[in-house]
């Protein structure tokens, strides 16, 4: 499977906001199994899905993506975008494009590409970060 023609022609900014909310929710489901109380839970989940986090995770798996997924990554990291004063520009544009990315995975139906993904990511992270692996999405 592969990204729909008619996702590919979306608003960018549309498809990374639909992103972001999918992969707060892979973080989510990656770390239930930890048995915290859930304030703990929040405050990892937080730390992953920020922009600096989500840069780190792009660069994690650009070598695996196809020409088509790295032009969505392209045209969302390229809109003009105001970065929060917490991160860097170029953090909050390559996660623009990861959450762009996310989005149109999701949109065009390939969830087995986006689970396969995410699993690159949280394998490559290694065990830093407390991930079931097993439990990705």
């Amino acid at each position: 499977m592969a990204i729909t023609r008619e996702v590919s022609q979306m608003d960018m900014i549309n498809l990374a906001f639909l992103g972001d909310a999918v992969y707060e929710l892979m973080i989510r489901k990656s770390v239930i199994h930890l048995n915290r109380r859930v304030e703990d839970l929040h405050l990892i989940v937080i730390d992953h899905v920020s922009a600096r986090a989500q840069s780190r995770d792009l660069h994690l798996i650009e070598e695996l993506l196809t020409d088509e997924e790295k032009s969505i990554v392209r045209r969302a990291r390229n809109k003009h975008l105001k970065a929060p004063k917490n991160c860097s520009p170029r953090d909050y544009a390559r996660a623009t494009g990861l959450e762009a990315l996310i989005g149109a995975l999701y949109l065009s139906e390939d969830i087995e590409r986006l689970k396969y993904l995410f699993d690159q990511i949280l394998k490559r992270r290694g065990d830093d970060f407390g991930y079931n692996r097993n439990q990705s999405s």
